[in-house]
């Protein structure tokens, strides 16, 4: 039964106490219809616990505002949304993600994430294309969504809010995938499901990379929030260099720093006995933090982002299918994803606002459990990119059936 207003409630008290279910939650679509953003169409989810996000269909169903009773999660960038027909995904060098860069989630792939690079384009079995040029963290997440359906589901007492949609990143002569999407969350939770499928819907032997972007700022990030996770090893720094000269380590935030360089780590996180990998972002003060899990077995790599300049403050927690060495590495060490016809990979992962300071004691107990973070906020990177598991492999790799 839905737990709301302090009792839990049968479908049957709802229907008596109001005459539409719209009264406590639900799924709404609409458009958006003024600047950049005008024309996208989105999914408002709420769910009557004070947890209200929204799905920008035209932006690869990515979840974009994420708030709970009035504080905001995720993060809003100077960029904002941008109608995808307003987007030039080959500009700035392969940069310009960066003028559509906003939100909670950020999808990325479905055949190279990371920084722009060239790869060789041999599988496509086209004379005229011998390379392809990749853009930062690939091509998908400006690509508009098919919408399937959408709306609220009961299950006895059970009321599921729910919408699903399909993905096409397609050439002629290049890949040809489709991201199935569904994004789930009960009336009456404080949790939000994403369920995806990445299918080869061609006929050649394609690379497929994939990692979650999840955002998250003010007023979950501010000085003094923490970053919990289980982690075995600091693998990687893209800062090493300058490991402590912002004087900032991988786990606790600064107040927002004018002209502070981002910082990336890569992290090698153990999972729990159901291969869950569960890290988090907690604000002692308000009492709320946002907790993230994602299956070791799909997306093995962790990096956290530290983008803690004025103007642009966020902290990204990022599960991937490959590690930060990049897409040529991958192939190089034999750890690229090859999905052939047909073929798919699946993924999920659990996003969970934890509210109050018993909800965040819970979380980082259990995360502890798993796994003793370092205590030093420097550790020192071992550089140990651990082998990882080619497609033939993975048995989250199948064939899809006719």
């Amino acid at each position: 039964m839905p737990d709301l207003f302090g009792r839990s409630l049968s479908r049957r008290d709802l229907a008596a106490h109001a005459g539409s279910l719209s009264a406590y939650g639900g799924v709404r679509l609409y458009t958006l219809s003024d600047g950049t953003e005008r024309g996208v169409r989105m999914l408002e989810f709420r769910t009557g616990t004070g947890l209200r996000f929204t799905v920008a269909l035209d932006r690869a169903m990515d979840i974009v505002e994420v708030e709970h009773k009035g504080r905001s999660i995720g993060w809003h960038s100077p960029a904002g949304l941008r109608h995808p027909g307003l987007h030039e995904t080959e500009g700035e060098q392969g940069l310009a993600f960066a003028r559509s860069f906003t939100g909670f989630l950020v999808t990325c792939g479905l055949d190279h994430i990371l920084g722009p690079e060239e790869v060789q384009a041999d599988s496509y079995n086209y004379p005229g294309k011998r390379t392809v040029r990749h853009v930062l963290h690939g091509r998908l997440t400006t690509i508009p969504a098919r919408l399937t359906g959408y709306g609220e589901r009961w299950e006895g007492d059970r009321c599921i809010l729910w919408a699903e949609g399909i993905v096409r990143q397609s050439a002629v002569f290049g890949e040809n995938l489709h991201l199935h999407r569904r994004i789930e969350a009960d009336l009456g939770g404080d949790e939000i499901r994403l369920i995806d499928r990445v299918v080869n819907e061609g006929f050649l032997r394609t690379p497929h990379m994939f990692f979650y972007h999840v955002n998250l700022g003010h007023p979950v990030l501010e000085e003094g929030s923490r970053y919990l996770a289980p982690i075995r090893d600091v693998v990687w720094a893209a800062h090493a260099a300058r490991y402590r000269d912002q004087r900032v380590g991988y786990r606790t935030a600064p107040a927002p720093t004018l002209d502070f360089v981002e910082q990336v780590w890569q992290h090698e996180m153990a999972a729990d006995r159901a291969g869950e990998v569960p890290v988090a972002l907690v604000n002692d003060r308000l009492g709320l933090g946002i907790e993230v899990a994602t299956r070791k077995d799909q997306l093995p790599c962790a990096y956290q982002w530290q983008n803690f300049q004025a103007g642009s403050y966020a902290l990204g927690i990022e599960p991937s299918t490959h590690h930060v060495l990049g897409d040529n590495a991958a192939r190089e060490r034999g750890e690229m994803i090859w999905l052939g016809p047909q073929e798919a990979r699946d993924y999920q992962a659990r996003f969970r606002v934890l509210d109050g300071r018993d909800a965040i004691a819970a979380a980082e107990s259990r995360i502890k459990a798993i796994a003793a973070q370092p205590d030093d906020d420097f550790p020192e990177p071992s550089g140990r990119f651990l082998p990882l598991r080619s497609t033939t492999e993975d048995r989250t790799t199948e064939e899809v059936p006719s």
